[in-house]
């Protein structure tokens, strides 16, 4: 795939500019490009339909089949607007900071805790009619990465592409006031948790127009995520899929590990959650020694509420991280072979290699993006914002994505809907809490019928079609419906936009700027001046 496909962005749905001469010519292109990338995904994902798999018996399962993305029964993506959605206006109620903070300490999930958090300050700017400031992305207090968000993504295709939604600024300017240079502070205020649109148009606002700018922190998971607007929610997914892309060097680094891997054929991208703060978390330490297990409990105590956790517990409900072992056993049960090029996107794993050699007995071609490509940038950033911004691609762009622990695992949860929204390509979900008890009895000597009782389990998840959303999965794990279109619906609401879509709100876009009273003074201006 060239790097095109490796673009954050699947038919830029915001981008473009208006005005006369190249200006003019490029938006047209610009506009024309857009429309045959949708043509081609509209026919890519109807030419898919036939040859999908369809349901399966327990007994029937092929993981050859796996390879191909799933059966989009003529859904395609579509976060466009389909109702009248006005520009942003050229004066706002003030400015809007937001950190990105919060969460667990996950090496591979702080890019996708910050995707969540952006997302919500661009729809929270809109809700506001507020000017956004590039959000802070919080980072260094773990990997001590200061990168920020100018040093992970393209910023001005950031601000072109969400230009017929928002007013974005890289900082807030300094106005004079008296003769004198003064910088407008941003009045501080902590946003409840998953707080309602209600909040930001009282609360919120009220403040922002006494003080021209706000700046609330933390700002992780702090507007709710259902919301009874489908025009909202699609900003949401303009953001996360069109907005949102990675600065070229991380786009490049991610086409030459991509197209290394797929030199060899197809591959599986696994998220193997077996890492120090997740197992503390979850509070499964009796597998480990002593050392190990007081490591986990230190861990645990310094950074999480106290809780009562017993491990049988937690594991006989599916509460604790697949071990990379249990990962092996399930695809080699679904029809996976020794020969299975597996990419592992994971920090550090906890255990070592003792919990390795199971699964790389089992899967022995294994690679990691430093295996892959060793070029310097990744060597010295591959537990910062780099590394896990090009685990973030390489996963995406896999023909088959495993999260072995999809809890509060930003990174797998972000993965799963943007691999839904890129063509419903295949994931593979275990069901820890319908497989913990097979995975017991396996301990327990009673290995009779193991491997079918596995296929039985796993043939009742999703492999990444169209489904319904139900709680407790996350808008940004399923943006069914709302972002998504279709052609010839039967819900006239799933209607596809019409393919001109962006001339139009282009147009909106100019009349406002050409009709804006500021702006023909100043063209007026200019003109006397030239006269």
């Amino acid at each position: 795939m060239r790097r095109s496909g490796l673009h954050r962005q699947h038919g830029k749905q915001g981008a473009g500019g208006g005005g006369g001469g190249a200006k003019g010519i490029y938006t047209k292109l610009t506009i024309a490009v857009v429309v045959l990338l949708i043509c081609t995904l509209s026919l890519l994902f109807s030419a898919t339909i036939g040859g999908n798999r369809g349901s399966l018996e327990p007994s029937e399962i092929n993981a050859e089949e796996l390879w191909e993305s799933a059966k989009s029964s003529g859904w395609r993506p579509s976060s466009a607007p389909r109702s009248d959605w006005p520009s942003p206006p050229r004066e706002t109620n003030g400015y809007l900071r937001v950190r990105c903070n919060g969460g667990l300490n996950q090496q591979r999930s702080a890019v996708c805790v910050n995707l969540f958090a952006i997302c919500n300050a661009v729809l929270a700017a809109r809700i506001m009619n507020a000017t956004l400031v590039l959000p802070e992305l919080d980072a260094n207090s773990f990997w001590h990465d200061e990168s920020g968000f100018q040093g992970i993504y393209d910023v001005e295709h950031f601000i072109q592409t969400l230009k017929y939604d928002v007013q974005i600024v890289e900082s807030i300017p300094e106005i004079r006031k008296n003769g004198k240079t003064k910088k407008i502070k941003g009045y501080q205020l902590r946003p409840p948790r998953d707080a309602p649109i209600e909040w930001y148009t009282t609360v919120a606002l009220k403040k922002m127009q006494e003080h021209g700018a706000i700046y609330l922190t933390p700002f992780s998971h702090r507007l709710a995520e259902e919301i009874d607007n489908p025009e909202y929610q699609r900003l949401r997914c303009r953001v996360n899929y069109h907005a949102l892309r990675f600065k070229p060097n991380i786009m490049q680094l991610s086409e030459s590990i991509v197209d290394k891997l797929r030199a060899q054929g197809h591959f599986m991208s696994i998220h193997l959650r077996f890492e120090m703060d997740m197992l503390a978390f979850a509070g499964c330490v009796d597998i480990f020694n002593l050392e190990e297990q007081s490591i986990l409990k230190k861990y645990r105590k310094e950074n999480f509420a106290e809780k009562r956790l017993v491990y049988k517990e937690r594991r006989a409900i599916g509460k604790c991280p697949l071990t990379p072992e249990e990962v092996g056993l399930i695809l080699h049960a679904m029809g996976f072979d020794n020969s299975t090029r597996i990419y592992l996107a994971a920090g550090e794993l906890f255990g070592g290699e003792r919990f390795m050699k199971p699964f790389r007995d089992l899967f022995p071609r294994l690679e990691n993006h430093s295996s892959v490509d060793s070029s310097e940038e990744l060597v010295t950033n591959t537990q910062g914002l780099l590394g896990s911004a090009v685990d973030y691609m390489v996963c995406l762009l896999s023909n088959i994505f495993m999260p072995t622990y999809d809890g509060p695992s930003n990174f797998a949860n972000n993965l799963l809907g943007h691999r839904l929204y890129y063509g419903f390509r295949t994931t593979i979900r275990p069901d820890r809490k319908a497989l913990a008890p097979i995975f017991i009895d396996r301990e327990n000597g009673q290995t009779a019928g193991f491997e079918e009782a596995v296929r039985r389990v796993m043939l009742k998840t999703n492999f990444g079609g169209p489904h319904k959303r139900v709680s407790p999965e996350s808008f940004y794990t399923n943006s069914w419906p709302e972002c998504f279109c279709q052609v010839s619906p039967k819900n006239p609401a799933d209607k596809c936009p019409p393919d001109n879509v962006l001339e139009v709100l282009d147009s909106r876009l100019e009349n406002k700027v050409t009709s804006d009273p500021e702006t023909l003074a100043e063209k007026n201006s200019t003109s006397r001046t030239e006269r």
